[in-house]
Parts: C-alpha cells; sequence; structure tokens
C-alpha cells in the first residue's frame, strides 16, 4: 500500500487501533477538500498496531477532541515536506461543545445559546462531567 508523503499538512500518529474514525468524525474532516487518509491497524512497536490520520492541508486541528478520543496521541505538523513540530496530546481539563449533556433537564440541553461544558473529574478513567448537572459523558 502506497499513501504518498504530504508536503503541508498534518499527520496524526500513534492513535490506538479503532479510534481513527471516532477522531475523523468530532474533529469534522469530512468537510474538508483535500486528501485525507486514515490508515488502520498499522504496524507499531510501541503499541502493537495502531491508526494514522494524515491531513494534507494546513488547517487548524482541535487538540482537545484529540486528546479527549485518544490522549497519547502525536500531532506532527509538516511544512515543505518537513518536520517541523511534534506535539504529544494529554486529556484537556475542559471540554467546549466536543460532546454534548445527554441529561434532557440539564441548562444546556435547553438554553440554545448556552455552551456544553464538560469538567475532567477523574483523569485514570478518563471521565468527564457536565459543568451545569455533573452527569457522566459517555
Amino acid at each position: 500500500m502506497n499513501i504518498d508523503a504530504i508536503q503541508n499538512g498534518i499527520v496524526i500518529d500513534h492513535i490506538s487501533a479503532g479510534k481513527s474514525l471516532r477522531l475523523y468524525e468530532l474533529l469534522g474532516l469530512e468537510t474538508l477538500d483535500c486528501s485525507v487518509a486514515i490508515i488502520k491497524n498499522a504496524h507499531s512497536e510501541k503499541l502493537g498496531k495502531k491508526d494514522i490520520i494524515k491531513i494534507d492541508a494546513d488547517i487548524p486541528v482541535n487538540l482537545d477532541v484529540i486528546g479527549y478520543v485518544d490522549p497519547g496521541v502525536s500531532v506532527n505538523l509538516i511544512r515543505d515536506g518537513v518536520l517541523v513540530e511534534k506535539k504529544t496530546i494529554d486529556m484537556p481539563e475542559t471540554l467546549t461543545n466536543v460532546i454534548f449533556c445527554k441529561n434532557p433537564r440539564c441548562i444546556c440541553s435547553t438554553e440554545q445559546e448556552l455552551k456544553h461544558v464538560f469538567k475532567l473529574t477523574d483523569r485514570k478513567n478518563k471521565v468527564y462531567r457536565c459543568l451545569y448537572c455533573e452527569t457522566k459523558a459517555n
């Protein structure tokens, strides 16, 4: 299989096997008008198997989404075919409008202008709770 190198863009690497499609959806990559490659179950010395997403465009990417879905992922910025920056992503302390409260009585569910804000309450178990009603995120 050949996946061309990108000249200017982003490579999201070391994604836990099977989580790339969730990242693709939450990052809204389906709306892009550029090449996006998803490589699933690639061999990895570190993880055994991993997923990779290559985006052939220099776009802003929501790092909070990546940290929520799979902390520990590497985000590589490529310019003129050269790696210029590598970031390891951790879990964000807060998430705003990334996930949405499932509680139909929560104020953020009834007030359209109110943002859906979740706070990290348990880092070990990756638990986020709604800022307003404390409902646990799925």
